[in-house]
This record gives C-alpha cells, structure tokens and sequence, in this order.
C-alpha cells in the first residue's frame, strides 16, 4: 500500500499517466509504480473502469499521475532537475528521455513524449555555475548557453579557462 505522503507532486496527462510512470520507473533509480487507481464512474475526459491516477516515485520523489484530459499540457514551469556524476549517467538519461519520443531543449533541458519537463544537470554544471570565483562561473555559464545536452569535458575546460 502506497502511504501517502504529506506532499506529493501531482502530475497531469492526458490519458497515459500509467505509462509514463512505468517509463520513469524503468529508466530511474528508485523509481517504482505503487499503484494504479480505476475511474469508479465518468468523469469529464474518462469513463468508468479507465486508469485514473497512477501512484508512483521517480527518484525517491513521490508523485500522483492524474489523466486529466488535455485542458492542462506540461510546461517548462515545472521540471525534475537530476543532478549527474559523469557523462555516461548524462547521456543514460538524456537519450532514455529523447530517445523515447521526446525532444531536446536548451541548457540540460529535454522534454519527453508527455510533455514533462527534464533538467539533466551534471554536479560539474552546477558547481561551475555557482563558483565563488565570478570570472569561473561566467566562462561554465557562457559554455552551458551553447549547448543542448552538456558536454562536462567542455564545462571543466571552461572552468579551467
């Protein structure tokens, strides 16, 4: 049984909540589908006995996948930024995420097939970008503008100057 939790991210789709909470789960460390909840009668985008919510944990953050039909799309106001140790990891994520009908953005970001926004952001990105030393953060920043996914040997040469 799924304990809910005090504060849980509810997520809106349209119609497929069921399965973009088993592609995170399959593409994610602790990541996992808790549960999956039937309309117990019509609702204004479903029938009774359709998926309604998906329980689910992308990871170790609890989520609510609510198909709520197609009023509300995903937009870049809400994004689930996953911080990287090495390129493998980056690119893992990144293709998982393109690879898989999404599309590529600016800066780390990439949305996928749902329309839900990613941030695959290296721990070097984020140090680089927050250095103490402004002169550092303004050459990671300048080279992060240029790229789509991030290249880390590219970003630790630019904080190398």
């Amino acid at each position: 049984m799924f304990v809910h939790a005090r504060n849980t991210i509810c997520l809106w789709y349209n119609g497929d909540a069921e399965e973009a909470a088993r592609f995170y789960s399959a593409t994610f460390p602790e990541s996992t589908v808790h549960a999956v909840h039937r309309a117990p009668g019509d609702f204004p985008d479903g029938t009774t006995g359709q998926v309604l919510t998906v329980e689910f944990t992308v990871l170790g953050v609890r989520c609510l996948g609510l198909n709520g039909g197609p009023k509300f799309p995903q937009t870049e106001a809400f994004s689930f930024q996953v911080a990287t140790e090495n390129q493998e990891e980056t690119d893992r994520y990144w293709n998982a995420i393109v690879g898989n009908g999404g599309q590529e953005s600016a800066c780390g970001w990439c949305k996928d097939k749902w329309g839900l926004n990613w941030q695959i952001t290296p721990v070097v990105l984020s140090q680089g970008v927050t250095h103490p030393d402004a002169a550092v953060a303004k050459r990671v920043f300048k080279a992060m503008m240029t790229m789509r996914k991030i290249d880390i040997a590219v970003i630790e040469q630019a904080a190398r100057g």
